[in-house]
């Protein structure tokens, strides 16, 4: 009989030669600055728990309390019946966070992308995208109608040259940026994008999940980093990362949250976010609006760790925030030096193509509130360590 997935098995055996095979590791506890990872305790380095929201006390309270009223799950979409009080209540308070008219919530970051992308450009318009977008932005510009450009990274002239070339052609266009640059940390060059679509006429579009809760006034976002409030059409954040929870959310004028909620379709056609998760958000959101204490912690570990990598001779890139990329290069040997370090003690996942450019490979440091300098100084060991062994650094 013949195997019709004899095409997978063959290109999981090239993987496995290439060095880049990965079975998944499994966590036996919450996520934390220690974990109990494949039952090895070790200094976790690879969460989006910025801000050690996703097991504080506060934010697990709430989400048992919107259970215990709400139950479970919604049971619906939210144009049926699964638009409760309590997400509704979530929304006034995001916008009111975020310095926004309006804030609409979906299912996830990725959500956000795929349905709000496809609603609001469509046959006739142009999106201009930054070329290490997220993949979820590539994904939704795929999935639009409108047409595609594509813009050197963070590179102004090359932008300004595509918009000369192309905007006359066209009803509306939408220039979409990430904030903060998920492999690299660098921050987009948000006050010059600005001033672009302003002198072309053109709408603008940021996905700032890794810029929510770690930038600008006790997290407020890359938006509020560089003080554009307003200025901005579509502001796309996370609710998964240093807000600790799941979900995703556009901040924006109230007509566009009145056109998603006809238009966007993860929000038409899947299941509105859990009670749970909703009620955990508000008070994490609440947490946030009350002190800076977990985004000055953020930072202060941050550049405690960036400066010890740097002081040992490892290339951390250009980043500039939390996000500390550690260069390797070759595939085979990044995904080496991530095992010697579990074997150590400290886990850091290793980014490899196709999620960073062939010869790019790295570890991604997630620096968080929650690590102690304990914890930070025996990473550094053990980065030392592995890193003479494998003669990456002197």
């Amino acid at each position: 009989m013949k195997d019709s997935l004899k095409y997978l098995h063959e290109q999981v055996e090239q993987l496995k030669k290439d060095g880049v095979y990965r079975e998944l590791p499994i966590n036996y506890g919450p996520c934390s600055n220690v974990i109990d990872l494949n039952h090895h305790e070790v200094v976790n380095l690879s969460s989006n728990n910025y801000l050690g929201l996703a097991g504080h006390k506060r934010v697990k309270k709430a989400a048992i309390k919107a259970v215990k009223k709400y139950g479970a799950g919604t049971g619906s979409v939210r144009t049926i019946v699964g638009n409760m009080d309590l997400l509704e209540d979530l929304e006034v308070l995001l916008a009111e966070f975020k310095r926004e008219e309006a804030v609409t919530c979906f299912q996830s970051g990725l959500n956000c992308n795929i349905g709000a992308i496809q609603a609001i450009v469509n046959k006739g318009d142009l999106i201009v995208s930054d070329e290490l977008n997220h993949a979820s932005i590539i994904d939704g510009v795929r999935l639009s109608r409108a047409e595609k450009a594509v813009y050197k990274h963070s590179d102004m002239e090359d932008l300004e040259r595509v918009l000369k070339e192309k905007r006359e052609g066209y009803n509306n266009v939408l220039i979409i940026t990430d904030g903060v640059f998920s492999m690299d940390g660098d921050l987009a060059k948000l006050p010059e994008i600005v001033a672009l679509a302003k002198k072309y006429d053109c709408l603008t579009y940021v996905d700032d999940a890794h810029g929510s809760g770690v930038l600008g006034e006790s997290g407020r976002g890359t938006v509020d980093h560089f003080k554009l409030h307003g200025e901005v059409d579509f502001i796309i954040g996370t609710l998964s990362k240093a807000i600790g929870v799941i979900g995703g959310y556009v901040a924006s004028k109230k007509i566009v949250k009145e056109w998603l909620l006809h238009r966007a379709r993860p929000l038409l056609f899947s299941t509105a976010l859990p009670p749970a998760a909703i009620g955990a958000t508000i008070e994490s959101v609440k947490m946030l609006m009350e002190s800076t204490e977990y985004t000055d912690k953020l930072w202060s570990n941050s550049r405690y760790f960036k400066d010890k990598l740097k002081g040992l001779g490892f290339d951390i890139g250009h980043s500039e925030t939390p996000i500390t990329p550690v260069m390797i290069g070759n595939e085979a040997k990044t995904m080496e030096f991530s095992r010697e370090l579990l074997k150590n003690g400290v886990f850091v996942s290793g980014i490899v193509f196709p999620t960073v450019a062939v010869g790019k490979g790295r570890l991604r440091c997630m620096i968080s509130a929650m690590h102690t300098i304990d914890d930070l100084d025996f990473a550094v060991k053990v980065f030392e360590k592995v890193g003479k062994e494998l003669k990456i650094i002197k």
